[in-house]
């Protein structure tokens, strides 16, 4: 008799049942199990310039020499020259790059916030250590760590912003780190003014005499050095080239193979460089003077032109301590092993009246940001042209690594690795939807469609600027100076109904 046979069918019936979860264990198991001395298994570095926008790099023809490093790494590497971020700030650009998807996804909508819940376990982390990864992440960024902070059950080493700080002057992160987002907005409240009151009366004032005592001493030691004052952000203050020191440490002592995301706030505000990059481009060159946008601010150009060349000397600081990194992953030996990463979670804006990122408009500037790809024995630059997503590291990476795409990935391979083809005749999606509810429906958002080189724009929800759409032809118009949405009827017609399309499909997942 055989053991089939001996069984009982309510027997065979569970033993059926359980086939797929046996299933998926093997898989699990396998995927663990890799050897991770396999030297065919790569590293990945992922590395993050705060508000780097692509308009101002002299790869993609910015007239003034902002990062020349990274100008000689692009020449062994794949530059993609129309990469997008999937939002225009912090929150929803990093969410969509360790997530896969587009913020209508991860809800990941608002300064400080989260991925949903559903999402909190679909990060690369998770993905890569399943495989066999040792994974890693440090951000300067406080808005970057509620995210990180919400992923940590898959980042093996997640180092606290305190440890590659001078001055890191939150208490939210040392208290209660896994609920970030509630207890930074809790302190803010109490304790800064911001754009309103303190709620506490003498908690402000107290929080100002510990800020002035705690930061006497280094901005005594190092005000020679950054005569803007020390950079910083978020409350905190720290030096880019201590925390490019300690990344060479980490990456010097990390077991292979690993996967490492390092989010660093420069050349985000304040724009702070060392002082040999003071003044370093005083000179007489000015953007094209655009008009102002019905949802944008009034700032004179001067100060505009101001605030950019303070920022452009600040990316030239950043690109100097980037040099010494490229250098650093060279002369290791790691650039052998290792894909390296080089790209930006937004952009910044400094024209149409309009600065910073915090903004409901979606011009180039804010959203097309750089992706440098430096690959294991790669000696020749390769260009890509066509447009590409911040959801595409993903599953690039995911590839690369050997493991399959899940089903939520909204993203495509990035032609990365020598034997793709560049992704054609693609909708690529970036938004902003920060006014709207993480749970609800998107009633108040801006939409952008990037299709071959035309770009539409859709406003929705805005006084005075609800359902309005833009369209800019960018082969021909790249400073977007032309609103042509109502001049090239049948390509406005097929662009709007993609987009109608797509926020169809988007409707319908609010309301399961």
């Amino acid at each position: 008799m055989t053991m089939m046979a001996r069984l009982s069918r309510r027997s065979v019936l569970k033993l059926l049942l359980s086939l797929p979860f046996i299933d998926a264990a093997l898989v699990a198991a396998n995927q663990i199990d890799k050897p991770i001395s396999d030297p065919r298994v790569p590293n990945f570095l992922i590395i993050v310039f705060d508000a780097l926008s692509a308009a101002h790099l002299p790869l993609h023809g910015y007239p003034r020499s902002t990062m020349p490093h990274l100008s000689a790494f692009a020449d062994q590497a794949t530059v993609f020259h129309a990469h997008r971020s999937a939002g225009s700030f912090t929150t929803p650009g990093t969410a969509s790059m360790l997530t896969g998807a587009y913020p209508w996804s991860h809800r990941a909508l608002h300064i400080q916030g989260t991925v949903s819940q559903g999402f909190a376990d679909r990060s690369l982390f998770r993905l890569l250590q399943l495989r066999g990864y040792h994974t890693m992440a440090y951000t300067h960024n406080l808005v970057t760590s509620s995210l990180l902070y919400q992923f940590a059950d898959a980042i093996e080493q997640l180092s606290p912003i305190r440890e590659v700080a001078l001055a890191d002057l939150n208490l939210a992160e040392h208290v209660v780190p896994r609920d970030l987002t509630v207890a930074a907005h809790s302190e803010g409240v109490l304790t800064r003014r911001g754009d309103a009151p303190s709620s506490s009366l003498f908690l402000y004032h107290l929080t100002e005499l510990w800020n002035r005592f705690a930061l006497q001493e280094p901005h005594q030691r190092y005000t020679d050095d950054y005569p803007r004052g020390l950079p910083g952000g978020h409350n905190l203050f720290f030096l880019l080239e201590t925390a490019i020191d300690w990344t060479m440490q980490q990456l010097t002592s990390m077991p292979e193979p690993f996967a490492a995301y390092l989010h660093y706030l420069p050349p985000h505000d304040p724009y702070n460089p060392r002082r040999e990059f003071v003044g370093l481009f005083d000179d007489d060159w000015h953007p094209p003077r655009k008009p102002l946008h019905p949802l944008g601010d009034a700032h004179p150009r001067e100060f505009l032109d101001g605030l950019r060349r303070q920022y452009d000397e600040h990316i030239a600081y950043v690109d100097s301590e980037f040099g010494r990194l490229a250098e650093f992953l060279r002369s290791s030996g790691l650039s052998d092993t290792t894909y390296v990463f080089v790209t930006s979670d937004h952009g910044e804006l400094f024209e149409r009246g309009i600065w910073q990122h915090i903004t409901p408009v979606l011009y180039e500037p804010v959203i097309k940001v750089p992706l440098v790809v430096g690959v294991p024995g790669q000696r020749e630059r390769v260009d890509i042209r066509v447009p590409t997503s911040g959801v595409d590291l993903m599953p690039t990476i995911l590839q690369l690594a050997g493991a399959t795409q899940p089903a939520w990935c909204e993203g495509q391979v990035l032609p990365v690795s020598g034997n793709l083809e560049p992704p054609a005749d693609r909708d690529i999606f970036s938004m902003d939807a920060k006014s709207s509810s993480k749970d609800g429906p998107l009633h108040r958002r801006t939409v952008a469609l990037i299709k071959d080189n035309h770009k539409l724009v859709h406003f929705a929800g805005y006084d005075g600027y609800d359902d309005v759409y833009e369209m800019y032809d960018l082969e021909h118009d790249p400073e977007e100076m032309n609103d042509i949405y109502s001049s090239r009827v049948e390509t406005a017609s097929e662009l709007t109904g993609i987009l109608r399309a797509k926020w169809a499909e988007v409707a319908a997942q609010e309301a399961q």
